[in-house]
């Protein structure tokens, strides 16, 4: 959601520190503008499959919107295939675009296991597949690692059924 300052294949020339300084608070009231067209479009909580900024978090936080970061692609497609819904990209300065894909989440709740920081989220399906919770827990990380392992290619195949299912 923070936008970087050249943009992309773009470059940013800075002939004094002023216009440095105009362009970072540029990007800072592009952020918050953004967090706030979420809020205001019931939005309160944002899965990002990157580590969103730190500016991103202060505004999310600020506006009372939760932010789940660092979620894998398998991850995110199959969230996209429950939910139905694309990820959101803004671009530019059009920060206050029509949210149109959104989903319904009935609960969000952090989840501690071991050391390990985690999220469970309900979803509501929006299609015949109805999702379910399922939490492994090994006595050592080799044994979690190993799990992990195994529930990825689950979920690969669960995304390939779903392809082979719609087709």
């Amino acid at each position: 959601l923070h936008a970087p300052l050249p943009g992309p294949g773009g470059r940013l020339l800075v002939g004094s520190e002023g216009q440095y300084r105009a362009s970072l608070r540029w990007v800072s009231s592009r952020t918050e503008a953004l967090v706030k067209h979420l809020r205001s479009n019931s939005v309160k909580l944002l899965l990002s499959s990157v580590k969103q900024e730190e500016e991103v978090i202060y505004y999310a936080k600020l506006h009372g919107v939760s932010v789940v970061e660092c979620l894998s692609s398998e991850e995110m497609a199959l969230i996209s295939e429950i939910t139905g819904v694309s990820p959101y990209a803004p671009f530019g300065d059009n920060v206050h675009g029509e949210i149109t894909e959104s989903a319904a989440a009935a609960f969000c709740q952090p989840l501690l296991l071991g050391s390990e920081r985690c999220v469970h989220i309900g979803f509501t399906s929006v299609c015949a597949f109805q999702p379910h919770c399922l939490i492994l827990c090994g006595p050592v990380d080799s044994v979690n690692e190993q799990h992990a392992a195994a529930l990825q290619g689950a979920f690969t195949m669960l995304q390939q059924l779903f392809k082979t299912v719609d087709q």
